[in-house]
């Protein structure tokens, strides 16, 4: 994929940039693998706003990605069409099976029509082919990683994200994963993942140019809590422009200091992780 530049006739287009969509072989979803979801606009099941700068947008169909893939082991898969997603920033793929079966899964880097792929033991050392991590050798990259064996991947699922397998414990049945946010983390070995980096990588790069597009996009606009009155959120008040008389704070009233934790001392998670992100020793 690349980036789509534009002549400036416009203020707004001086930067904006959009995909070129080259990599896209359809532009029409296969129906029976999509289903319809409706706009919450952000609110709950009795109609309070839970997620601010939410609502409008363009409608879209939902696809049903298939993130497990185990079960369909040792069968091979051909790859019909390279497709966009409403609702991800990584492309998908249309795989069908030899037994006729058509699902959709996530696009890797160098994905084309024709590629064939195949989830299992008996499955290549190739992008697109999904294994357990106790297949993969040290040096690999993977995504589309599971957090318990026999699930679905849970992580590394954002367009150009990856993650290398760095070592292995065979005797207690560990693979250490370093993840995109250079966490080095223990996972179970039986554990799929699947070969390769997520594709569209050049997402990251795109500038979105107007409050327009974010509007097609389902966002609608944020507004400085300080230039906000006391009663809507806790940097409110005072004459003309001030500063923050008080720590950062939420809109909740949590405190938000640059570099404060958020994350609980104590988690049931925290013997997984060898080295944690940001630290001094990698």
């Amino acid at each position: 994929m690349a980036l789509k530049t534009y002549k400036p006739y416009t203020p707004s287009r001086r930067f904006m940039t959009t995909e070129d969509f080259s990599d896209i072989t359809t532009d029409q979803p296969y129906k029976p693998l999509t289903k319809f979801i409706r706009s919450q606009a952000g609110r709950n099941n009795t109609g309070q706003v839970t997620v601010r700068h939410r609502g409008g947008g363009h409608k879209r169909r939902y696809r049903m990605v298939d993130f497990k893939g185990w079960d369909k082991a040792n069968i091979p898969a051909t790859v019909k069409t390279v497709e966009y997603d409403p609702h991800r920033n990584a492309r998908i793929v249309l795989l069908q099976f030899i037994d006729g079966e058509k699902r959709y899964a996530l696009g890797w880097k160098g994905v084309a029509v024709g590629d064939s792929v195949m989830c299992g033991d008996q499955a290549k050392l190739t992008p697109g082919n999904r294994k357990q991590l106790k297949d993969i050798p040290d040096g690999f990259t993977v995504y589309n990683l599971e957090v318990t064996p026999q699930t679905k991947g849970k992580l590394i699922r954002g367009a150009g994200a990856s993650a290398a397998v760095t070592g292995r414990d065979d005797e207690q049945g560990i693979v250490y994963i370093k993840l995109p946010s250079s966490e080095v983390r223990k996972f179970h070995a039986e554990c799929w993942a699947t070969i390769g980096m997520i594709g569209n990588e050049d997402f990251k790069n795109m500038v979105i140019g107007k409050a327009g597009r974010m509007r097609w996009m389902g966002r609608r606009p944020v507004v400085r809590g300080k230039v906000m009155n006391p009663v809507d959120h806790p940097h409110g008040g005072g004459e003309g422009s001030t500063d923050l008389a008080m720590n950062p704070k939420s809109f909740r009233g949590i405190p938000v200091s640059p570099g404060l934790k958020t994350r609980k001392s104590k988690k049931r998670s925290d013997k997984f992780i060898v080295n944690r992100r940001k630290s001094r020793f990698k």
